[in-house]
Parts: structure tokens; sequence; C-alpha cells
């Protein structure tokens, strides 16, 4: 990833609504949602939330995909993974460290 897409991410991220938004598709896993089962999980009004995942879906943290009438938004592991991936590249000075990169091999 490079510095663009990382800023782009941390800032779709720097907003409470959205970053809840993307931990409720990180735990929804593969399967997705629907924007009216996330806005009833999140509490929140669907033309809001819409608001949110565009810029989510913007910044490449979140994909859609039409299924018949419905919109199943879904985290992009990947694009997480490379986020993380970014910020932990150079942590404890090049040294062994308690981060596991494969923590999430799943994902």
């Amino acid at each position: 990833m490079n510095e663009e897409q990382i800023v782009s991410a941390l800032g779709a991220l720097a907003h409470a609504q959205r970053l809840r938004t993307f931990r409720a598709l990180v735990v929804a896993g593969l399967p997705g949602l629907t924007p009216s089962v996330l806005a009833n999980q999140l509490g929140v009004a669907r033309n809001a939330l819409s608001f949110h995942l565009k810029a989510l879906a913007h910044a490449g943290l979140v994909s859609v995909e039409q299924q018949g009438r419905n919109l199943i938004y879904r985290a992009d592991y990947a694009h997480m993974n490379g986020l993380l991936g970014y910020l932990t590249e150079h942590c404890c000075q090049g040294e062994p460290c308690a981060v596991n990169p494969g923590a999430c091999a799943n994902c």
C-alpha cells in the first residue's frame, strides 16, 4: 500500500460511526451485511449509514456487491491487513517482537 491509500483508510476510520460500521462488517465476515441489517445492528438511520459506507468503500476498506435487489457490504480483509502491515512494518526497531503478522491468516 502506498502512503496515499494509508492516509485515506485512516481518515475513513477516524470517525466513530465509520469505525463501528467497519468493525461490524469485520465481525460479519465473508457473508457481509445489507445496509438494513447493519443500520438495525448499529441503531443508525439508513441514509446516514449510506454516507459512511460510501466513505469506507472509497477508502478501499469495504466492498459492495449487488445480489438481486440487495447490496451486500463486506470488509476488505486484504486492504485491512495491508493497512496493519504498513503500520507495523518497522515495529520494535527491527527486533523480534510480540506482533504476529500471521495472527489473522484466516481473514
